[in-house]
């Protein structure tokens, strides 16, 4: 009896498996196929275009100086340079740009970490009176210029004296509503028995925090934490405000403002820095590539 059973199931599977590959294969018909090419095609001319502005960078970056306004253009020069990029080191503290950047983008990173989910979790799960009213009141400071700041956020480093210093260059913006408002709509995508679950077993806030919304929440801390560490590493006006001895801390984008001045027409070495400062973000978006997809998919979804 158990085996007619077992074949009978057998033959249901094989039933369900056939239907399921003749329902797949009548889904795709010439029409759908075309569809999916001039979806890829799209998708390759699309990348063609935003690819093309950097690979015509990276070869003016080993072209000679005297070429890089030739007409009519060309992609590749005459000789390939490749000691461009050894001699973006010998015009000015290229090294203590870098070192700076790393530095401020990588604390900054830290803070706003630290800040956004802490700050997400108290609006997202905690049930507070006012809670709502000062949310809104904390997503207004978005829509408050960044250049409208600047001043005032100067006035106040001169009085903790902290112009041309880290702090200087980290603290005024790693407290944005932008961290936290991501933050908050993924931590109330998380079903709230899991959090109850804890509470039963003795768990508090700061465990359920710590052990539970954390770790489920590794996507979106990853977006946050790209978004931030390429705002931090692009940043200019305010590094360029606030630092007075460029030379002791300033960042990459007011380095390459000042190799301007440094090399005069070298447009070559000009492109080769420029080159070497994408290095660290384009590394950092692909190595965290599939939790930025994951992310930002589900950054945006559910909320009580």
């Amino acid at each position: 009896m158990s085996t007619e059973l077992i074949t009978a199931g057998a033959g249901v599977t094989d039933k369900h498996t056939d239907g399921g590959r003749r329902s797949r294969g009548a889904e795709t018909t010439p029409g759908a196929r075309i569809r999916l090419v001039l979806a890829h095609v799209c998708i390759y001319i699309a990348a063609l275009v935003f690819v093309s502005p950097l690979v015509y960078a990276f070869f003016s970056a080993l072209k000679p100086n005297s070429e890089m306004f030739s007409m009519p253009p060309t992609l590749i020069g005459s000789e390939l340079r490749w000691n461009n990029f050894a001699d973006v080191f010998a015009y000015g503290p290229f090294v203590t740009y870098i070192l700076n950047s790393f530095i401020v983008a990588i604390g900054g990173t830290l803070v706003v970490l630290i800040v956004s989910t802490t700050a997400g979790y108290a609006f997202g799960r905690l049930r507070w009176k006012g809670r709502d009213a000062v949310f809104v009141l904390f997503l207004a400071t978005l829509m408050v210029p960044a250049e409208v700041l600047v001043i005032p956020m100067f006035q106040v480093m001169q009085w903790f004296d902290w112009v041309d210093t880290y702090q200087a260059l980290i603290l005024p913006f790693a407290f944005g509503a932008f961290g936290t408002f991501l933050m908050r709509q993924f931590f109330r995508g998380i079903p709230y028995e899991l959090e109850e679950a804890a509470r039963v077993d003795g768990a508090g806030p700061i465990r359920s925090f710590l052990q539970i919304i954390l770790p489920l929440s590794k996507s979106a801390v990853a977006v946050l934490a790209v978004f931030t560490f390429l705002s931090f590493w692009n940043s200019y006006l305010w590094p360029l405000i606030v630092t007075v001895d460029y030379d002791a801390h300033g960042t990459l984008p007011v380095g390459l403002a000042s190799f301007a001045g440094l090399t005069g027409t070298r447009w070559d070495l000009q492109m080769a820095a420029a080159i070497i400062s994408m290095i660290p973000t384009t590394v950092l978006v692909i190595v965290l590539q599939k939790h930025l997809v994951k992310g930002i998919a589900m950054a945006g979804l559910g909320g009580r």
